[in-house]
């Protein structure tokens, strides 16, 4: 009997080690002992079934080992318990989080093995564990509770019983009281409380889910409490625990309102739907961000009994915040989570083309809605982090697309063709920009909606031209994350009209930008169109107008303008323009000659530098631009700053060897040696009287002094 015993326990040993070890190579150690000995001695209860479930490969990912292998494991009598007993002894009070987690779930996956056990013994074992002094076992025992009683109340589903048939009075009461223990104690403060707040709100959850017979218990205003303070608290916890506890906050108010805020007549509690969402919305203009996080992401997972009534006045609570803090620049993640509410809360409320706009989306509010997403598009917010505004930017794509597919599917007469146009434009811009994750993003919802058949989005400009261009294997073929494959199907939208404007716009910023590969692939594939309609005057006119267009919108904005200078530069450079110089006076360069003059008294050396490029390459124009364009660059050679002046210089010799027509050839000797052998980076009296002599040996008037005080400049 000694030997029999000691050989089960060897056998459960292996597999328990096989399975629920927290290191990788001693996991598959153990399963490899185990599958010696099954091929040695062949007494190893199932051997050849369990061997095939966990050998050496598939114990290498652990979360399958919890989830999946354990289950199969105990689905043997001779080995449930004994994993069972090892989760409850050994895991759930284990030093790293990740494993006490991956336990309780595997806890609650294992419950339909054993329930009676489960209900009987491991969980009054647990519910004593859950209000003790160990802090890991007393977090892992509370998400374990939660678990296992979720998992019965599920068996007993199977059976037509209520989750109270199995469970005793004892443990639900203890369950109940749990909260108010640690309340007393003081436990939810401190390091603990990083711990307890995330864990009790899971507890939450399932017992909402369980449909625990706690309604108009005490208990339930003890559990609205903890929500509420948690998310007024948030500030006060270490970064690597605040996104977990706002994830954990907000699937317990979700199922907690569910369960417990509805009367018989399937409405919301008046006096608690006014209290929460007041609560919430005040909770938005908090000066702590994360508040403000939380009070967005509770307001988005109220149920749709909860919004009822209230839908306008969420709305509006959602819509300042994301404009105030847009325009101040400040509460970024909040304006992320608050986006994204705005999609949850209407898809919980539903859409009615007559309905009414406190209700549900409607005809009457829908541009509103829409009308906020669209402008967080165009969130290009940066801090020391980077390009935070994508988080915005993210967001609200996202939260597009399931608002248009849910309007399209139930009430397509209310998108309008303006509302569809402007949505498929401004994805088409962010799938034309420089961060492949981002770009990426928008690309693959483009191609969504645009090959949706049920629903089919209706309305979308040049859907035609566009199947042609992104035929339906596209979806799946497609990388948009790869400059060398997504600039040149983006690039062919600059031939719809529609679209030319936007997707140059975000052409601009990648083609401009500082990424070696997104600037190659994405300049290469525009260089691809341009060199199509370079022979084609309306074509390119056109073209050339809706660059203006964006140079003029974007001219003090430098994302944009200093991209798009060194686009330009690249565009003049490679003669794209060539057409227009056969006309002298050009009404397209006139106004990029203008537009340049205009940046040229900025303090940015970036953008001077931009400019110096841009000048050189407007100077193969003839006329009066030609002239223009001398009398600017040798303004910059008397700029203020050193670093422009020696600019100005090298570019304009290489300029002057490009181009041999532009002085007298008597001369151009002379204007070369001076520019080259110049110190443009000296004082500048000394370095004027050269750039005089410049100015007569090429035919440009002089500048002027001006006048500033007691100080002469020029």
């Amino acid at each position: 009997m000694i030997v029999s015993h000691r050989i089960k326990f060897f056998h459960s040993a292996l597999l328990i080690t096989a399975v629920f070890d927290r290191n990788v190579n001693c996991r598959r150690a153990a399963s490899a002992a185990f599958q010696e000995n099954v091929g040695r001695q062949g007494t190893f209860p199932h051997g050849i079934d369990i061997l095939t479930a966990a050998d050496y490969f598939s114990v290498g990912n652990i979360s399958n080992c919890y989830l999946n292998i354990s289950v199969y494991i105990a689905g043997f009598p001779e080995y449930t318990k004994s994993i069972i007993d090892h989760l409850i002894s050994r895991k759930i009070n284990h030093w790293d989080s990740v494993i006490r987690e991956l336990a309780t779930k595997a806890l609650h996956n294992l419950t339909p093995q054993a329930p009676d056990y489960m209900a009987t013994t491991v969980l009054p074992q647990l519910l004593t564990t859950a209000v003790a002094v160990d802090l890991h076992g007393r977090h892992g025992a509370i998400l374990a509770c939660g678990e296992i009683t979720y998992a019965l109340y599920k068996v007993a589903l199977l059976t037509n019983r209520s989750v109270m048939d199995i469970i005793s009075p004892e443990c639900v009461e203890a369950l109940k009281n749990i909260h108010n223990v640690l309340h007393e104690r003081k436990q939810y403060r401190g390091f603990g409380g990083g711990l307890m707040r995330p864990a009790i709100c899971s507890l939450i959850e399932k017992l909402s889910l369980s449909k625990m017979p706690f309604k108009d218990d005490p208990i339930i205003t003890g559990w609205q409490c903890l929500i509420d303070d948690t998310i007024k608290s948030l500030h006060l916890f270490s970064s690597g625990l605040k996104m977990n506890i706002i994830v954990a906050i907000v699937t317990a108010l979700s199922a907690l309102c569910e369960e417990y805020y509805q009367d018989k007549t399937n409405q919301a509690d008046a006096q608690i739907q006014d209290v929460l969402i007041s609560q919430y919305l005040d909770g938005l203009k908090s000066s702590q961000v994360l508040t403000r996080c939380g009070s967005a992401r509770a307001l988005g997972c109220l149920p749709g009994f909860m919004v009822h009534g209230k839908l306008k006045q969420i709305f509006e609570g959602l819509q300042h915040m994301c404009a105030v803090s847009q325009k101040e620049r400040n509460f970024t993640e909040a304006r992320r989570d608050a986006v994204r509410s705005v999609a949850q809360v209407f898809m919980k409320a539903g859409v009615c083309p007559h309905g009414c706009p406190d209700s549900v989306l409607c005809s009457e509010n829908i541009a509103e809605v829409y009308g906020v997403l669209l402008s967080s598009l165009n969130d290009y917010t940066t801090d020391s982090r980077g390009d935070v505004g994508a988080w915005v930017r993210e967001a609200a794509m996202t939260s597009l697309k399931e608002l248009t597919l849910m309007v399209a599917n139930s009430a397509p007469e209310i998108l309008s063709p303006n509302l569809v146009k402007s949505m498929m434009c401004c994805l088409a811009q962010q799938a034309a920009e420089k961060i492949d994750h981002y770009r990426a993003h928008a690309g693959n919802i483009f191609l969504h909606l645009l090959h949706s058949a049920e629903p089919v989005v209706p309305h979308i400009p040049h859907k035609e031209e566009l199947l042609s261009i992104f035929p339906v294997e596209t979806i799946t073929s497609l990388n948009w994350n790869a400059p060398s494959q997504a600039f040149k199907y983006i690039a062919q939208l600059l031939g719809l009209p529609e679209y030319q404007y936007h997707t140059l716009l975000g052409l601009s910023v990648s083609v401009g930008g500082i990424t070696e590969s997104t600037v190659h692939h994405s300049s290469q594939s525009l260089f691809v169109f341009l060199k199509e309609i370079q022979n084609d005057s309306d074509a390119l006119t056109q073209f050339a107008q809706t660059l203006l267009r964006i140079f003029r919108d974007n001219l003090h904005n430098d994302r944009v303008c200093v991209p798009l200078l060194k686009m330009l530069s690249q565009m003049l450079a490679n003669s794209f323009f060539e057409i227009f110089t056969t006309q002298e006076n050009h009404q397209v360069c006139v106004e990029f000659l203008v537009l340049c003059k205009e940046l040229r008294k900025s303090r940015d050396v970036v953008k001077l530098r931009a400019c110096v490029d841009v000048f050189c390459g407007l100077i193969q124009f003839q006329g009066d631009v030609r002239r223009k364009v001398l009398s600017q660059l040798l303004l910059l050679l008397c700029h203020p700053f050193p670093v422009i002046r020696k600019t100005t210089s090298s570019e304009m010799y290489e300029m002057l060897l490009t181009y041999d027509d532009i002085t007298d050839p008597d001369v151009l000797d002379d204007v070369m040696t001076l520019l080259s052998d110049t110190e443009w980076e000296s004082d500048l009296t000394t370095v004027r009287t050269h750039r005089n002599q410049l100015c007569d040996w090429l035919g440009v008037p002089r500048p002027q002094p001006i006048t500033k005080g007691p100080a002469q400049v020029s």
